[in-house]
């Protein structure tokens, strides 16, 4: 086959938000499939350009285009007020959406009713109603709305999947996931949005989608405790680190409990860059999965642990030397993002004889990126946010119950005899 039989088209995407995931993953998309483009049996060969960016103040898209030069394209920089509606207006085919996540919804939501596709970081959204929403909008306007759960493509996760799927590990008991951060992360690279935020939200999230997405079920109930005291006061609603507990109820009716422990508070000289830790307990076997054991140590003299650390996870997000000598960056962070782009290269230039409404549901409801697909997970975070918050006025030990009585959320406070309606749909 020439070049010439081979159809190119060209996508424009748009990016909200520049900081720190932005140059840990997107920035890497854009570049790679600027320079090299992406195929897709579907469609064809993908030019793929960053058209436009929305940030507070834009010093960091200043920056990024001097750093970057010719290794992207040139691009349209709106600053507030009103940066996303002004990124809106131009000529994109979809949104990135990697802002604090207190802040996804209002994005999220401009971007679809504007007729975009969407990607939004994780979580999607922090309510049930919030996601409701989004979900009927998108379905309206005939738009995907993905999430990135670059976890799912992590190959030890693909592999953990590929024995439950196969029946070889069966039934799931319980679960234990640890992700820790350094300091760095809450004082330095997030500090500006911090302030009433917890790292479970942020990160938990990943293993709540993970065990949810894996191993399915239904989620009955939720509960959740924390520390507070390093990244802001004792008593205020700033969380250092949370322990939240997951119960999920599958089809043969026994129960499994699943416990996820953050922290963005670990010390800045440990030797990885994050500690993350799994433990699946099955019938018939465990499954233990541990980030930096898994991988490499490099020391080297007045480097590691804090500018280089000891412990490295190339399969996320590693930069290389090719054989052939040209430098890359790769990994299961950019591969999640050049997915999206191929399924939206699909919706808009497919070559099969589905219509363009048929491959939205192909990859809408049910598919494991999309909004709809977040329920469970929106609903655990829903909770969690909801527990912490009664947590810091002075009533710790709540539990959410899900689906109970008719009402999807219903959240119990010690003490008191009626539970409190979070949210009245089915989960």
């Amino acid at each position: 086959m020439t070049n010439s039989t081979v159809a190119v088209h060209q996508l424009k995407g748009g990016m909200v938000g520049m900081g720190m995931i932005f140059d840990e993953t997107y920035r890497p998309f854009f570049e790679n499939a600027y320079q090299q483009g992406i195929y897709d049996a579907r469609t064809g060969v993908l030019k793929l350009e960053i058209a436009a960016v929305a940030s507070r103040t834009g010093g960091r898209a200043s920056k990024y285009k001097i750093s970057a030069g010719d290794q992207i394209n040139d691009f349209a920089s709106y600053v507030e007020p009103d940066s996303i509606g002004q990124l809106l207006k131009h000529d994109v085919d979809f949104v990135c959406i990697a802002t604090p996540d207190d802040r996804h919804y209002e994005a999220t939501m401009a971007a679809i009713e504007a007729g975009k596709h969407v990607i939004v970081e994780k979580p999607s959204v922090l309510s049930m109603q919030q996601l409701d929403s989004i979900i009927a909008t998108a379905r309206d306007k005939q738009v995907l709305c993905k999430v990135v759960y670059h976890k799912l493509f992590d190959p030890d996760h693909k592999k953990l999947r590929t024995l439950v799927a196969d029946d070889v590990l069966q039934h799931i008991n319980t679960g234990y996931c640890t992700l820790l951060e350094p300091k760095q992360i809450s004082g330095a690279q997030f500090a500006e949005w911090i302030q009433g935020r917890n790292p479970g939200t942020y990160v938990a999230v990943h293993y709540i989608k993970l065990i949810d997405f894996t191993f399915g079920g239904k989620l009955k109930s939720v509960s959740c405790s924390g520390q507070r005291g390093i990244v802001g006061e004792a008593d205020g609603n700033t969380w250092d680190s949370t322990q939240l507990r997951l119960i999920y109820e599958y089809e043969s009716g026994r129960e499994a409990a699943f416990d996820i422990h953050t922290s963005w508070v670990t010390p800045d000289n440990f030797p990885g860059y994050v500690e993350q830790e799994v433990q699946f307990r099955f019938d018939n076997g465990i499954w233990n999965g541990h980030s930096r054991k898994r991988g490499v140590e490099c020391t080297v003299e007045e480097k590691t642990p804090v500018s280089i650390k000891n412990s490295m996870n190339n399969h996320y997000n590693g930069t290389f030397v090719e054989p052939d000598g040209r430098r890359t960056q790769r990994g299961y962070g950019i591969e999640v993002l050049e997915e999206f782009a191929r399924e939206v290269a699909y919706v808009e230039h497919g070559t099969d004889n589905q219509s363009r409404e048929q491959r939205i549901g192909d990859l809408s409801a049910g598919y494991y990126n999309d909004i709809a697909s977040d329920r469970q997970t929106v609903a655990a975070v829903h909770a969690m946010e909801a527990i912490l918050e009664q947590h810091a006025a002075g009533n710790p030990d709540c539990v959410v119950k899900v689906n109970e009585s008719g009402n999807g959320l219903v959240m119990y406070i010690p003490g008191q005899a009626d539970g409190i309606v979070l949210y009245e749909n089915p989960v």
